[in-house]
């Protein structure tokens, strides 16, 4: 509820009083969609605590290990929490990975060889995946080493082209991977339920073909896993959603005994795999992080559907919709201008606990093909579970708005955006 002392500080912070009513009365109308949020964090919240609770986490798992890393309880009990939380037979979550492009190489890297085909029946993937794959060509691609690439685009409704999926697959498909959540891309993000249904085609076609899941940004968004319907992989970052906000780096990969060893053995050395690795302080904010991740995941999903609302009530092209069910916590929002983007992530930084008097400018970030504007004013650098938003300076003029430790900021967040774009004309407040 409204108070006038939250008000007085919206106030003190910089937000003009029409901004602020015009997103209270949005944000008092979702209380009933936030509270369905809830049920499902709760779920994921009991689901995590079950498996820390079966794998015997205990005051030892949060001790440092140094040097080979060797008997690491810490992290060998977390890769057991890991693989019981997303019902997958084992799992790989270290500090060792430095993102989630990293992750996704190692899995990728660990599981094909000179030869196999790699596809990707859900388009093209993320900017930074191109370098990776050899699409755009860099040192050690993957193609660089034999491995071939295809794809095939969505149909313009955002369905499976299933007839062209059907004709892709071949003696040389070796693994199919299905990117979760839509880049910078204004597709629908998969639900695990139609990921799911992708799935089951592959198999049908080709059962010995690996299906990994990009889930960046999906974890604990609903109360299922890709794993669970089918994945033999599935990957992603710490410093998104698992991570809790608490994590300081790392990455993971879970899944089927098999791969996630061949991905360990690419990640250290063949011969050492899962053996090695020492966790220099990090199993503490690890395992917490990842209790927490559930309720952080239900801030960043409530700040999600906060701007879409806000947004498409002004008349911009918000991808989710203000009313689709969600399947990760980005929000896409065609703004039609550069000066619109780059005003947007001005807001963000604004509203941020570190770095707040920064301005964000566009830049030529490595692994982009255009000029990239990224606000994240974070505990930990990149984190985009925190409170962040990016996008590239290129038609359409997408933003891209995630994360939110806590729903308050989420929404602090949103409404200073709003005003920058008030500030400069380019939005009208009904």
């Amino acid at each position: 509820m409204e108070t006038a002392m939250t008000r007085e500080m919206y106030k003190e912070m910089g937000i003009d009083s029409k901004v602020f009513d015009f997103g209270q009365k949005i944000a008092e109308e979702l209380a009933p969609r936030f509270e369905e949020i809830n049920q499902v964090a709760e779920y994921n919240q009991l689901k995590v605590v079950h498996a820390m609770q079966k794998c015997r986490a205990s005051e030892a798992c949060l001790y440092a290990s140094s040097g080979y890393g060797y008997n690491d309880i810490g992290r060998d009990t977390l890769e057991e929490i890991y693989a019981e939380t997303f019902h997958a037979e084992s799992a790989l979550v270290r500090p060792q990975i430095a993102c989630g492009t990293h992750a996704l190489a190692v899995a990728l890297a660990g599981n094909l060889r000179p030869g196999d085909e790699l596809l990707s029946p859900v388009g093209k993937p993320y900017d930074t995946l191109e370098e990776v794959i050899g699409i755009r060509p860099s040192k050690g691609s993957l193609a660089e080493y034999g491995v071939t690439y295809r794809q095939v685009d969505l149909l313009e409704d955002g369905s499976f082209d299933y007839e062209n999926i059907r004709k892709a697959i071949n003696e040389k498909t070796r693994l199919v991977t299905i990117q979760r959540s839509k880049g910078y891309q204004t597709r629908p993000t998969l639900s695990v339920a139609r990921i799911g249904e992708l799935i089951t085609f592959v198999k049908e076609i080709k059962p010995d073909v690996i299906c990994m899941v990009d889930n960046c940004y999906g974890e604990f968004v609903e109360t299922i896993e890709p794993t669970d319907v089918g994945a033999d992989l599935i990957v992603g970052s710490l410093i998104k959603n698992p991570g809790g906000g608490l994590a300081p780096i790392g990455g993971y990969i879970a899944g089927k005994t098999e791969y996630v060893e061949n991905a360990a053995f690419r990640l250290t050395s063949p011969g050492l795999g899962k053996e090695v690795g020492a966790t220099l302080g990090v199993n503490q904010p690890f395992y917490q992080g990842f209790f927490l991740a559930p309720t952080v995941t239900a801030s960043a999903l409530k700040g999600a559907i906060f701007a879409a609302n806000i947004y498409e009530r002004l008349g911009f092209s918000v991808v989710p919709d203000s009313k689709e069910s969600r399947h990760d916590i980005i929000q896409a929002v065609t703004l039609e201008s550069a000066e619109r983007v780059i005003a947007f992530c001005k807001g963000i930084q604004a509203a941020a606990p570190i770095d707040s008097y920064v301005d964000p400018e566009p830049w030529a970030m490595p692994g982009y093909d255009s000029d990239v504007i990224m606000a994240a004013g974070a505990f930990v650098q990149g984190s985009s579970i925190e409170l962040s938003a990016d996008g590239p300076i290129k038609p359409p003029y997408a933003v891209y708005f995630q994360g939110g430790l806590t729903w308050e900021h989420a929404k602090l967040g949103i409404m200073m955006s709003l005003q920058k774009l008030y500030e400069k004309g380019l939005v009208e407040l009904p």
